[in-house]
């Protein structure tokens, strides 16, 4: 299951009339906690911001899925209602899911959560369909995963290691 942390990024940014001015722009993280969110936010963030920036404000992201597509450069918030049979009352009940979708149009975010849907048992409905101001994405990779940082005493050892066997040569 993912954590996914909604992170504010501000920096300022080079308008294209050559004025700067600064922005607060949100992305998605996927993390296990705020203080991992924190982390991998800024990691994935330092490549295309130059100069300083701050993590303005990480909070919690009730998504129950997401649904990617490469031609899409926004993304849709999409509250969905699974419909069940209560079998005692005979009744429908619906439960809210929160989805996001990857698409150009609201009706290609429609076309994605049908397509992501396909396999899917449940009955739903569509409650609404509404852009989200999110920059990007960040799901978490486990390629990605930097190594142990090692310690000063590690370091010393390694460059000792390495300069007795430069003086050895």
């Amino acid at each position: 299951m993912h954590n996914w942390f909604e992170c504010k990024v501000s920096y300022e940014k080079m308008l294209e009339n050559g004025m700067q001015k600064k922005v607060t722009e949100p992305y998605l993280v996927d993390a296990l906690s705020f203080t991992e969110a924190e982390a991998r936010i800024i990691e994935e963030i330092r490549p295309f911001i130059t100069g300083e920036f701050t993590v303005t404000d990480i909070k919690r992201a009730r998504l129950s899925e997401l649904f990617f597509n490469e031609n899409g450069d926004r993304f849709y918030k999409i509250k969905i209602y699974f419909i069940t049979l209560d079998e005692k009352s005979g009744a429908e009940k619906k439960t809210a899911a929160q989805m996001l979708a990857q698409a150009s149009t609201l009706k290609e975010a429609i076309e994605v959560l049908d397509e992501g849907m396909k396999g899917t048992l449940a009955d739903y409905t569509i409650a609404s369909v509404a852009e989200t101001q999110l920059m990007d994405v960040f799901p978490f990779d486990a390629n990605r995963i930097p190594e142990e940082k090692k310690s000063d005493e590690e370091l010393l050892a390694e460059q000792r290691a390495q300069a007795e066997k430069r003086s050895e040569a």
